[in-house]
């Protein structure tokens, strides 16, 4: 079933756990990230960024839209860093069920302004909105944000910006970054401050970023022929612990994206003369499957739809 966001987060913050927000480029994404939700009794959010629309438009709303109100689970299409109350709106207009106005890199002032246009116009057709406060680092479309601007999000300034604002639920930088690249070893997860937020704030917070590399998807990666320097994600445990704090919405991307290739690498080296692309992408919808399935089971939303 094809429901808003606020629909999904609201009774995940208050159920303790986490729900993931996968990004969606094609058809075989989308249905690895909705078949594995139905399998698994999960609600899901599947995203799209500006990159992803631009890439496959209406169409690939349209297949997320069919796919999620076939499905028996709840599912909310997502904006994902909207740059503009004129992006959001777009959304909005292809049937996007849940927004987010990313103007973190605005002053503050300038923040709570466009995140409040878009809030009110999201809030007058019943769609539901995110916000960001704080910057993280690393690369994802059109966002890129280097390590020495990348600053963490102040509580008092998010309950000023929640209140000013009125936004769903809140997107707050707490040591994750975008990308494959999160540091060397083991990022450090700001446990302290997100416990901290989670005491003032009692709408959803959502942590950007989030996607675990798995170092055996990372060597099947090389394995097969890509080339991947020393590459760190999110640990589960972390995750786990962010859950149980008010972190209600975990982005996911990379990790989909490894997974996806390494899938069709995989198959492109095993058998060189292959050329169905049901042969390609199949095993790679699977690989992606597995992943999912794996996020879900540490955000403890399995059974929860």
């Amino acid at each position: 079933m094809l429901v808003t966001g606020k629909d999904i987060l609201v009774p995940a913050r208050a159920g303790k756990y986490g729900v993931g927000a996968f990004n969606t480029n094609n058809m075989e994404i989308t249905q690895a990230i909705i078949h594995t939700a139905e399998r698994l009794r999960s609600p899901v959010m599947v995203q799209m960024s500006e990159g992803a629309i631009k890439y496959g438009g209406q169409d690939l709303a349209n297949i997320v839209i069919d796919l999620a109100q076939r499905a028996t689970v709840p599912v909310a299409l997502h904006l994902d860093h909207g740059s503009s109350y004129e992006s959001a709106l777009k959304a909005i207009k292809m049937g996007f069920t849940s927004v987010m106005i990313d103007a973190s890199h605005h002053p503050f002032e300038e923040n709570i302004h466009e995140t409040r246009r878009v809030v009110e116009a999201a809030h007058a057709m019943g769609i539901s909105v995110e916000a960001e406060l704080g910057r993280l680092g690393g690369i994802e479309e059109h966002v890129v944000v280097d390590e020495k601007d990348a600053f963490l999000t102040d509580p008092q300034e998010a309950v000023q910006f929640v209140e000013q604002t009125g936004t769903d639920y809140l997107a707050i930088a707490i040591g994750t970054s975008h990308g494959a690249y999160k540091g060397k070893g083991r990022p450090f997860i700001d446990h302290e401050r997100i416990e901290k937020i989670e005491q003032l704030l009692s709408i959803p917070l959502v942590a950007h970023g989030s996607s675990g590399v798995p170092a055996e998807i990372v060597q099947r990666f090389r394995d097969s022929g890509g080339e991947i320097g020393d590459a760190f994600g999110i640990a589960d445990e972390d995750l786990q612990r962010a859950t149980q704090h008010g972190i209600a919405k975990v982005n996911v991307d990379t990790d989909l994206r490894l997974a996806m290739t390494v899938g069709v690498r995989e198959v492109l080296k095993a058998t060189p003369k292959e050329f169905d692309p049901r042969k390609v992408f199949g095993p790679a919808r699977e690989v992606m499957s597995q992943i999912i399935e794996h996020k879900m089971r540490v955000l403890g939303s399995v059974g929860k739809a």
